[in-house]
């Protein structure tokens, strides 16, 4: 059985429709890159994965349970986590603060202050800072680090390079990497194409809210991607 399940998702933004009929599997201990231009419907699955919005139709399960309904804070109960674009840290608490908020749902795993602090060292340096005076890349960190707190099963990351220097983002890449080998299940929303195949084991391209191209990190080439990217060809990988 599939850790997540997404079958024939509709979501809309009003009258707009953002994602169409999208089906998804994912297995535990799979890092999905999620790619495709601005505007492709990226965000908006990731939101409706997490709870976040609502779908018009269509269905979304973790391991076997329908979860379309409940809403965010059960699903995070439940073990899906999303670090958002933007970050969208509590800016007048403390790093220390946002991460245990974070564990506030009370999940068990192995993520705690400890764990988190021994992932990011700079965290521990400044745990007591005010989100609000963070750098971007420290705000990257502590936004995932406040996710990994809920120990999720289901780790969604959203456009975590984005505005970030490249030295930053190799390191955070690093460290989602290393989250991976770890087991975790995660699903990477990412511009970076080849950032991407670089760290998932499977990939998805996303077009006009559709998922035109899916397969094997490995077996999918940069030229499939790029086509599908750009609406030229629409394809499958093993």
């Amino acid at each position: 059985m599939s850790l997540l399940e997404v079958e024939g998702l509709d979501v809309r933004h009003g009258l707009l429709q953002a994602v169409r009929a999208v089906d998804l599997e994912l297995e535990e201990g799979e890092t999905l890159a999620l790619v495709g231009a601005n505007g492709a419907g990226k965000t908006t699955l990731l939101r409706a994965i997490a709870g976040a919005h609502r779908p018009a139709a269509g269905r979304v399960l973790l391991e076997g349970a329908d979860v379309t309904t409940a809403p965010a804070y059960r699903r995070v109960r439940l073990g899906i986590s999303l670090v958002p674009e933007g970050r969208r840290l509590f800016a007048g608490l403390t790093v220390e603060e946002n991460l245990l908020v974070g564990g506030g749902g009370g999940r068990k795993g192995p993520w705690n202050l400890d764990a988190v602090y021994r992932l990011f060292p700079a965290l521990r340096e400044l745990s007591r800072r005010r989100a609000r005076v963070l750098s971007g890349g420290e705000q990257q960190m502590c936004a995932i680090g406040r996710a990994l707190m809920a120990n999720p099963r289901l780790l969604l990351l959203d456009e975590v390079s984005l505005g970030l220097a490249p030295f930053v983002v190799q390191a955070l890449y690093e460290t989602i990497a290393s989250i991976g080998r770890e087991g975790a299940t995660v699903v990477l929303v990412e511009q970076d194409v080849a950032r991407a195949l670089g760290t998932a084991t499977r990939v998805a391209c996303m077009l006009e809210g559709r998922i035109v191209l899916e397969g094997n990190a490995a077996a999918v080439s940069r030229d499939q991607i790029v086509a599908a990217y750009f609406g030229l060809r629409r394809g499958a990988a093993a």
